[in-house]
């Protein structure tokens, strides 16, 4: 009998339990394969729609659902708690709640933690956020202090910043809401991003991209800067790398994502971000019962660009690597060695020949 144990409960954590106990039962129908989900979370966020909830289109009750059900109407067992540390010599979780949970098979989908580590940026600091549902909450009343007292709006991502599609999606939903609230004329606009060119979304840009979304912008009237690092946060200011200074009564900007503290609490897991190196196959480099999915595991950026972008990582390719890590951890208790894997990304050395643009 294998004992797989999976550290998260959201897309990549769902989604690797799941097939694991589909392609299991095609070894064993009597289901003695054990499989258990550790996730600090109770519900399953859907966290694409959290950028809808600083404008009341969505609540969290619409967008999450108790998750221990589901599972173990699959025959996966669901422990709600937070996974501390893993000793990956005797393969063992030890867990907030004192328990240890041994393990064949380890499956590590613990997702993001923010990094905010930029003086003055996040919740504790001076600006908003929307990848947590408190952070969007709190957007929530930002944005309604806005409509009340209209000024200056900078909305964008930080140097190293991988979820830059989330934060466009909230630029322009901003924008739309401030003309049905009829405030748009007194509100200016500033889009900050460390991409070489708008529409970029560090994946190198989409076929005719830039220039749709320049139009679009200019359409609009939002300012842009491109090639931006920030350096901190004041009350009202936004101090970027180059030591020029936006201003802003309301501004939302998204940060880097780390590794969970689970990661950076076992020695040999993670790396210096606290993310998982995995192969193609999805196992860890170190470790060939250790497996990775999701926003936890490190993937390099096969682009060179002059401020560093993140690689974004969404519910997407979070499922699709939930489904490898599955059907191999089956593929493996049956002592099969023809692994399904996903080829590595290969791009030029370069993101774009093409120039920033500016607008300020």
């Amino acid at each position: 009998m294998a004992t797989v144990v999976v550290l998260g409960g959201n897309f990549a954590g769902c989604t690797s339990a799941l097939e694991a106990r589909r392609h299991l039962r095609k070894l064993d129908p009597g289901g003695s394969h054990e499989i258990i989900v550790v996730s600090r979370s109770q519900d399953f966020l859907f966290v694409p729609s959290l950028t809808w909830v600083p404008f009341r289109e969505r609540e969290i009750a619409d967008i999450s659902f108790p998750v221990g059900p589901v599972l173990e109407a699959h025959g996966v067992q669901f422990v709600h708690d937070t996974a501390e540390r893993v000793d990956l010599d005797e393969q063992v979780v030890t867990t907030a709640a004192g328990r240890h949970l041994p393990y064949d098979f380890l499956v590590v989908a613990t997702g993001p933690k923010l990094d905010w580590s930029i003086p003055g940026l996040g919740p504790s600091g001076f600006t908003s956020c929307i990848c947590t549902p408190p952070d969007a909450l709190a957007a929530r009343e930002a944005f309604e202090r806005l409509v009340d007292e209209p000024g200056p709006v900078v909305v964008g991502a930080t140097q190293r910043a991988g979820c830059i599609g989330a934060a466009y999606e909230f630029l322009l939903n901003l924008e739309f809401q401030l003309r049905q609230h009829g405030v748009r004329d007194r509100v200016e606009l500033t889009w900050v991003t460390p991409e070489p060119f708008l529409g970029h979304f560090g994946i190198g840009g989409l076929p005719h991209a830039q220039s749709l979304m320049e139009r679009f912008f200019e359409h609009l009237g939002i300012r842009w800067r491109t090639d931006t690092t920030i350096d901190h946060a004041e009350e009202g200011t936004l101090v970027l790398g180059d030591g020029s200074h936006l201003e802003f009564a309301f501004a939302m900007i998204v940060p880097p994502f780390v590794g969970q503290d689970v990661v950076a609490a076992s020695p040999g897991l993670g790396n210096d971000h606290a993310l998982v190196p995995v192969r193609d196959t999805y196992q860890h480099r170190a470790h060939p019962n250790v497996f990775g999915a999701g926003v936890a595991i490190d993937v390099p950026s096969p682009f060179s660009t002059p401020v560093a972008v993140g690689v974004p990582k969404t519910g997407y390719p979070a499922d699709v690597e939930g489904k490898v890590v599955g059907e191999n951890i089956a593929r493996l208790v049956a002592s099969r060695v023809d692994l399904r894997s996903v080829p590595s990304a290969r791009s030029p050395a370069s993101a774009s020949s093409t120039p920033a643009t500016r607008r300020s």
